[in-house]
């Protein structure tokens, strides 16, 4: 296999796993004993790899429009009554992320009260399929929630009437995405949303310049043409694999989630030098993507954006909820920051989570 993987020196945004887009960019080490050199302290209540003793577990898999396999977890309640149907929530996990980090816990816990949920893998990531991997298609990303729904509302347990949404990071504006055309999504929540298409355009806080963006575009428009005549294929953004004096807060945030044993996983036929890292060619698909327009049209399906007050992405959340017609509600974690909403299971607002899902998926 041909790869590299570049090291972003044009800092815009903390695109969820990602740091910022890259133009000028050079190797990353290969050593993966370094990946661990700089963990940090152990982050209190964090337990990404919590493992339910009230749950089972089972993979499954099923197909997406694209005719695409999709893999997912799905975890029922131990004393679920099996005579009856139930409530599902579908999760999606972080940008550049996969099922077991953040989705499999936020599954499990809504599961313990009394949900039947799935975890999934979006495609070109994880377990699911699509190549070239690692491959940025906001569209295939939404039918992949669109096709969770197909595979619920044929479940003898799962009531197809009942079916909500949950989307972690960047998940969060591709489950709005879907939900703007599938209406069987009855129930709609985000935790730590990321708009995907604003932070690529715009960066955080409108701090990227439209030349800024241009170069971008044209940096991805060249590496085209090398790729299709045989060249290696490049990566970008993604969580930094080193931290050094001049590493900002964002890039340290997400550093103690993905390069430590907090929440580091490497899904087989992967690496730790490509985890989190989208291909540079198909990351400019992000600037076409326009989740919150025509947000109001969900309504009346209820929709709740949770957000930590300290987040850096905090904006997306307020952005989101501003457009969304009622019913709608934003909840603001108090002293939580973007990636603890990501495991930190002190501060995450299970109880709430349940409470919305409760009752808007009730008979």
């Amino acid at each position: 296999m041909k790869y590299r993987v570049l090291i972003p020196t044009l800092s815009i945004s903390a695109i969820c796993t990602t740091a910022a887009f890259a133009i000028e960019q050079t190797r990353v080490s290969h050593q993966s004993n370094q990946i661990f050199a700089q963990q940090s302290a152990v982050v209190e209540g964090a337990d990404n790899f919590y493992k339910s003793d009230q749950v089972t577990m089972q993979r499954v898999t099923f197909r997406n429009q694209y005719n695409m396999q999709v893999v997912g977890n799905l975890f029922i309640p131990k004393d679920l009554d099996q005579n009856t149907n139930h409530p599902a929530i579908i999760v999606g996990h972080p940008m550049g992320a996969v099922k077991e980090q953040s989705a499999n816990l936020y599954a499990q816990k809504l599961a313990e009260q009394g949900f039947i949920t799935l975890s999934l893998d979006l495609s070109f990531w994880g377990e699911s399929e699509g190549q070239p991997r690692n491959v940025v298609a906001p569209d295939i990303y939404a039918e992949d929630f669109s096709a969770a729904i197909d595979f619920l509302g044929t479940q003898s347990l799962v009531d197809r009437d009942r079916i909500g949404v949950l989307g972690i990071c960047g998940s969060g504006s591709f489950v709005i995405s879907a939900a703007k055309i599938d209406p069987r999504m009855k129930a709609i929540a985000t935790v730590s949303m990321y708009d995907m298409g604003a932070a690529n355009r715009n960066g955080l806080r409108n701090s990227t310049t439209l030349e800024q963006r241009k170069e971008v575009i044209a940096a991805a428009a060249e590496q085209r043409y090398a790729e299709f005549t045989g060249g290696e294929t490049q990566y970008t953004s993604g969580t930094v694999h080193e931290l050094n004096g001049n590493s900002t807060a964002i890039e340290r945030e997400f550093y103690d989630f993905y390069r430590t044993p907090r929440g580091e996983y490497t899904p087989e036929g992967s690496s730790p030098q490509l985890t989190t890292h989208p291909t540079l060619t198909s990351n400019v698909k992000f600037l076409n993507f326009y989740p919150f327009n025509d947000i109001e049209t969900i309504s009346p399906r209820p929709m709740l954006f949770i957000t930590g007050d300290n987040a850096h992405s905090r904006e997306f959340s307020e952005d989101a909820y501003q457009r969304a017609a009622e019913p709608k509600e934003l909840y603001i974690v108090p002293n939580a920051g973007h990636v603890d909403l990501y495991d930190r299971v002190n501060l995450i607002p299970f109880d709430k989570l349940a409470s919305f899902f409760n009752q808007h998926l009730s008979q």
